[in-house]
């Protein structure tokens, strides 16, 4: 079994009547990507200030390779890199001279520098614009060169918030491969906290979801889907032609089928099984042309917005709330 290098028990914060994180625990394996999906205020940010050693909990314990985080937050940082939703450069200065400011700051002999400003910059395909002052970069460039300044000091597990936002398609494509590479090649721990659930699926080996400082689900996809669709059924989308009365008399007549709503054109059909090949085979008999047929629950969306049913909450889809910036500001004050 593969080693826990991240363990939350029991893990609370409070402020005053406000309880932003509630009981938490949690494992998460080396190597592993991790993704923390909520919406606003729902405890993500919080528990990342915590892990971190920014901010003490109420009670419980969180751990990173065996260190207190809030007693040695020092030993903490030494091992983790954090890279913040807008990352912040000097931007008079080029992306090189950013990142040779950070090896100074991590104390790293000279040589180590520059050897490591290349490979980093070569890796993180910035190396066409190290020499360029980071001021002009664009918002998929920045966070390029944020990776690059995050690993120059090696750590072993990365925590990124948001790290995909405000990017173009082909930036977030490559961003996202980089991010698996990270954890494949290298075997790094990563903690991504995203509210842009397509990109999370593509790279993520687990999700958990958090509802009022709860995390009320956690696990693979593939687990995730299944313990849903055990409390709740499927529920099949089927759009047929031609669409009429009869139709709608003929389906709720398939062995399986629980209850079917409209919407739009589109038949939405609830079962204690999966009855696609059933259904399928049955519409073709009667002289039904299938137009649409997907089986909801196989995706992020389906399986975070059931979830918040189940937990009696909306499905706040807006942007995540502004998080707070410059988690560990001030770049002199900074050691990744």
């Amino acid at each position: 079994m593969a080693e826990h290098v991240i363990e939350i028990s029991h893990l609370t914060k409070q402020y005053g009547s406000k309880t932003a994180v509630n009981d938490l625990s949690l494992s998460i394996r080396r190597g592993e990507v991790f993704g923390l999906l909520g919406p606003n205020g729902a405890g993500k940010t919080t528990t990342i200030l915590m892990l971190l050693g920014l901010t003490e909990p109420t009670s419980g314990t969180a751990e990173i390779l065996g260190k207190n985080c809030a007693r040695e937050p020092l030993a903490v940082k030494s091992v983790v890199g954090y890279l913040p939703d807008n990352v912040g450069f000097y931007s008079d200065m080029t992306g090189r001279q950013n990142l040779r400011f950070t090896g100074r700051l991590n104390g790293l002999p000279k040589d180590v520098i520059e050897e490591r400003i290349d490979q980093l910059l070569e890796r993180v395909g910035m190396a066409h614009a190290a020499d360029q002052k980071a001021g002009t970069y664009s918002k998929g460039m920045r966070q390029r060169l944020g990776i690059a300044d995050v690993l120059m000091k090696d750590p072993q597990i990365i925590v990124m918030d948001e790290p995909t936002l405000g990017i173009d398609p082909e930036g977030m494509r490559e961003l996202l491969e980089l991010i698996r590479k990270l954890s494949v090649e290298d075997g790094r721990t990563l903690l991504i906290s995203s509210h842009q659930l397509q990109q999370i699926q593509q790279v993520c080996d687990r999700v958990g979801i958090f509802v009022e400082g709860s995390l009320i689900a956690s696990g693979t996809l593939k687990d995730l889907e299944e313990k849903i669709r055990k409390d709740g059924g499927y529920l099949l989308e089927l759009e047929v032609q031609p669409c009429d009365d009869k139709v709608l008399g003929m389906l709720y007549k398939q062995p399986g089928v629980q209850n079917i709503s409209k919407e739009g054109s589109r038949f939405m059909v609830s079962s204690a099984s999966d009855i696609r090949g059933e259904l399928t085979k049955f519409l073709g008999e009667n002289g039904y042309s299938i137009l649409h047929l997907h089986q909801r629950g196989g995706d992020l969306d389906e399986i975070y917005r059931r979830y918040f049913e189940k937990a009696g909450q909306s499905d706040e889809r807006n942007e995540f709330e502004t998080k707070r910036k410059n988690i560990w500001k001030g770049r002199k004050q900074k050691s990744h």
